[in-house]
């Protein structure tokens, strides 16, 4: 693609980068197979291609983002689909993130669309905030087919999202090492995090019980919090800059304490953007080298499992899974083959989800901000999904497996809590639960 960005515009590290991004497109609309909001709507600017031409436009002729080109950028669910297909290598992800940003420092939203952001970008990386609006959440669940019957589509999608269940009491883990219950073999920090402490503690247990009991010391850092994700997607970049900077020195202080060989990550979104903090970082003459050590550092938990060469197990139950493939573990961080591979060595029946290559329509906040795009994506999935009969349906990242289980009643778990329990560690909370309403009728 010919771009025409002034010297004194490429001058700007962010322009630079998205200059070289846009040159790399040859216009070629694969990328238009695989996009789940082209496949929906049909539409050329709901497109990755599309897109491309609606930032280039903006960022080449400094406009501020029009109402026409925030729909559409909204619109995009930063899946990554595009990038798996692109022959060209062209890093989409770079160049909406920086749209996104741009739309946040030029466009004036709509107060309540304002404002909805907001409340998303605070409450949701505060445990404390997040574990309130949950615990009201299931107060008020039974009201989400009213307010979307009058209109308030968001706020019905935020309590559909609702866990039916009152969520575990909150366990405080930073600051405390889990020592290998064998001879050790390697130390990992494992980040905590917003959501998953609140959403699903259980996730984390299972992952230090597999990681100790196969020789691994644990060690969830003091300080860490929010790895920024959130805020980076919806374009409050500094919010996110401050999120990482405070993981970095959180991790580093282990790095240089007693030692790291990895970081892991249960939530995939999370795990693709620790990945990229040596990009988010790359100017910043403090932070810059330790951001690069930190991505290097960062790995999907079942990256680290994998290499661990876990003996082959017996499963407790012989069960069929439908492993669903999250977008940041399949496309942001090219991890396909060790989740399905460590679940097939412990003994269940894998299956892969047609059109697996497809978003779900958790996206982060996408489902409760595009709900009606994020219903028909997740309605998709779970079609594909039950026409596989699985027992269970395991996947690596909670936005996933929260916006699923919205739709069927096949219980969702995260992979780790499969592995777990196939090593000696106790029957998934979804599984038990299903099993008791089988037993009850």
């Amino acid at each position: 693609m010919q771009t025409a960005f002034t010297l004194a515009q490429l001058a700007d590290p962010q322009i630079y980068s998205s200059e070289k991004i846009l040159r790399g497109c040859v216009h070629c609309g694969f990328c238009t197979a695989t996009c789940p909001t082209y496949v929906l709507l049909g539409d050329e600017l709901d497109s990755p291609r599309g897109r491309i031409y609606l930032i280039k436009d903006m960022l080449e002729n400094e406009r501020p983002a029009s109402a026409e080109v925030v729909k559409h950028i909204d619109r995009c669910l930063s899946c990554l689909s595009c990038m798996t297909t692109c022959p060209s290598g062209v890093h989409y992800m770079h160049l909406v993130d920086h749209a996104r940003e741009h739309i946040e420092k030029t466009y004036r939203r709509p107060p309540f669309d304002r404002a909805m952001r907001n409340l998303l970008v605070r409450v949701l990386p505060d445990l404390t905030l997040f574990r309130a609006a949950v615990v009201m959440g299931l107060v008020f669940r039974p009201l989400a087919p009213v307010l979307k019957a009058i209109g308030l589509r968001r706020m019905a999608a935020m309590l559909r999202l609702t866990p039916r269940y009152r969520p575990s009491p909150p366990v405080e883990r930073t600051g405390k090492v889990y020592r290998a219950q064998s001879a050790c073999r390697g130390r990992v920090a494992l980040l905590s995090g917003c959501i998953n402490p609140v959403l699903a503690p259980l996730t984390n247990e299972a992952a230090i019980r597999l990681l100790n009991r196969n020789g691994v010391e644990v060690v969830v850092a003091a300080g860490e919090a929010c790895c920024g994700s959130l805020a980076h997607h919806m374009g409050h970049e500094q919010q996110a800059l401050t999120q990482a900077r405070n993981n970095i020195d959180a991790w580093t202080r282990e790095i240089e304490g007693a030692g790291l060989d990895a970081i892991l990550v249960t939530v995939s979104g999370c795990g693709s953007t620790l990945k990229d903090y040596e990009f988010m970082l790359r100017s910043d003459r403090d932070y810059a080298s330790k951001a690069a050590r930190i991505s290097r550092l960062a790995k999907d938990i079942t990256e680290y499992l994998a290499a661990l060469d876990i003996p082959a197990q017996t499963a407790p139950r012989p069960l069929t899974v439908a492993y669903h493939s999250a977008c940041s573990l399949q496309h942001g961080q090219k991890v396909t083959q060790a989740p399905k591979e460590l679940l097939c060595k412990s003994g269940f029946m894998v299956k892969d989800v047609p059109e697996g290559h497809l978003c779900c329509g958790s996206a982060g906040t996408y489902n409760i901000l595009q709900p009606a795009l994020a219903d028909r994506l997740r309605d998709r999935k779970v079609a594909n999904i039950e026409g596989l009969k699985p027992d269970v349906i395991a996947a690596g990242n909670i936005g996933c497996i929260t916006q699923i289980a919205a739709g069927t009643a096949i219980p969702v778990v995260h992979t780790v809590e499969l592995l777990d329990w196939a090593t000696g560690g106790p029957v998934p909370e979804a599984l038990t639960r299903s099993r008791r309403k089988e037993l009850t009728g």
